[in-house]
């Protein structure tokens, strides 16, 4: 069901590595949300270190699933943020989305900045704006520009800049279980208690319809509620361990609706059938051989469609040879898969203004 008209859009945090070929949940909630064969979607790739092929990706993406029109718009530097060619193509969206990559860049170039006003202005209207990785952290007004893993909350752990403020009251981080960023959120929490601290899984997405909170996806969204928080965060010295306890802690699978307001779960439905979580875990080797090919630049859509093809090949070839040979064992075929936009490192470990 369209969310383009009757107040403000839905907002989709998505934390990273989207599924991209196979059911394509969390897109397919984005462009259902945009408005469906009416979506008139723009694609933000500001943040991204590839050239146009993250751009063909999500427009061959967003067209398979439905949209009536994708559009990419990069501003590089906030004099383009500010350049009216760059704004234009947003008075008309009905879903801005943008991708993976350096979130300091992201954060660098559109807040502040007619850019940002404009995509604020749009989900306003009913716009549906989302992104992931680095673009799921910059919808929440107070943004991780960049941080290490870790499960263990650390002083100096992380470093906030400032984001488009559509989630208000939280900070939103992503790769979440993934990276093991358990830690520097926590300690962003202890530093600032009336923050909720929103951790997004892989291919998952905080769904964000005025105060309520839906979990879309495969994984989990992790909240830490430090209402009642007891911390040394005020005096711990350089890089040593956060105490942080009373925290309240929520674990929330797909389904699941979370008060953000009240700081409270609503409701949650019932799981996946278990043969649709074994098709998940199969999927997930796949899923991330294709994301660190993503990362090394340069796959595009035709890049799918011919690994498709050798894999055909290849499956048909082994299955004459079994056939020939009087075994009934089927030829290996290489996995298809499809990941998202990686951030860029870290000051410890490649996690550096990045998703």
């Amino acid at each position: 069901m369209s969310d383009v008209q009757g107040g403000a859009g839905a907002l989709f945090a998505i934390g990273g590595a989207e599924d991209k070929l196979k059911k394509r949940t969390v897109l397919q909630e984005f462009v259902d949300a945009a408005g469906g064969s009416k979506a008139r979607i723009v694609v933000v790739p500001t943040a991204s270190a590839l050239g146009p092929d993250v751009v063909d990706v999500y427009r061959a993406l967003f067209a398979a699933l439905g949209a009536e029109s994708v559009v990419g718009v990069r501003p590089e530097n906030r004099e383009d943020a500010d350049d009216p060619a760059f704004i234009a193509p947003l008075h008309d969206a009905t879903g801005i989305f943008m991708t993976g990559g350096n979130q300091l860049k992201l954060a660098g170039v559109v807040t502040g900045t007619a850019f940002g006003r404009a995509v604020t202005a749009a989900h306003a209207r009913g716009a549906a704006v989302g992104g992931t990785s680095a673009g799921a952290s910059i919808l929440a007004e107070h943004m991780i520009a960049f941080g290490r893993s870790g499960a263990t909350p650390r002083q100096r752990m992380s470093q906030l800049s400032s984001g488009l403020g559509l989630v208000q009251g939280a900070i939103v981080d992503q790769h979440f279980a993934q990276r093991n960023r358990y830690g520097r959120l926590l300690s962003l929490v202890a530093q600032s208690p009336g923050l909720l601290g929103i951790g997004v899984d892989e291919d998952t997405a905080a769904v964000v319809r005025g105060t309520h909170l839906e979990v879309v996806g495969r994984g989990a969204v992790t909240i830490f509620d430090g209402t009642r928080i007891t911390s040394n965060a005020h005096n711990a010295k350089r890089s040593e361990p956060i105490l942080a306890s009373g925290v309240v802690l929520h674990v929330l699978p797909a389904t699941a609706t979370f008060d953000l307001q009240n700081r409270v779960l609503l409701s949650y439905g019932p799981q996946p059938p278990a043969e649709e979580i074994a098709e998940m875990a199969a999927a997930e080797a796949d899923l991330r051989k294709l994301a660190k090919e993503i990362a090394a630049e340069g796959v595009s859509p035709r890049y799918y469609e011919e690994r498709k093809r050798r894999a055909g090949r290849r499956t048909a070839k082994s299955a004459r040879s079994a056939i020939g040979a009087g075994e009934s064992r089927p030829g290996a075929t290489e996995p298809i898969t499809a990941g998202a936009e990686p951030d860029s490192p870290d000051p410890t470990r490649a996690d550096n203004g990045t998703p």
